[in-house]
């Protein structure tokens, strides 16, 4: 089984509201925010961003989300440096971490099993 593709892609932010502010005004729709400075935007069919704010002493990141369909049949290619398997998230999903050859982390989630 491989990725379907492209889901989400995930930011770090200094600045919650500053960031949403920002996407909103290149035509996204905020989907729902959280309790603790984070939330989901989405334009269009594609892809969604989903933004968290970190604090100031930590460097913010960026990360490409790839959908798996089911974590269980999901068995990565040698080629693929597997980081982190696959791990329950407080969000409902299952994620995990992979290392492309030039050293950049990105997510593969699956929906988590009921």
């Amino acid at each position: 089984m491989t990725t379907e593709g492209i889901e989400a892609v995930f930011l770090e932010t200094h600045n919650w509201g500053k960031a949403a502010k920002f996407f909103q005004a290149l035509g996204f729709d905020l989907e729902f925010a959280t309790d603790h400075s984070s939330g989901q935007l989405r334009n269009g069919d594609g892809p969604y961003v989903f933004i968290a704010e970190i604090p100031e002493d930590r460097e913010p990141q960026t990360r490409i989300v790839l959908k798996v369909p089911d974590a269980d049949a999901f068995h990565p290619d040698p080629a693929v440096e597997v980081v982190t398997s696959f791990e329950d998230t407080h969000y409902g999903t299952k994620e995990m971490t992979v290392r492309d050859p030039d050293g950049r982390l990105w997510s593969l989630q699956a929906p988590a099993k009921n």
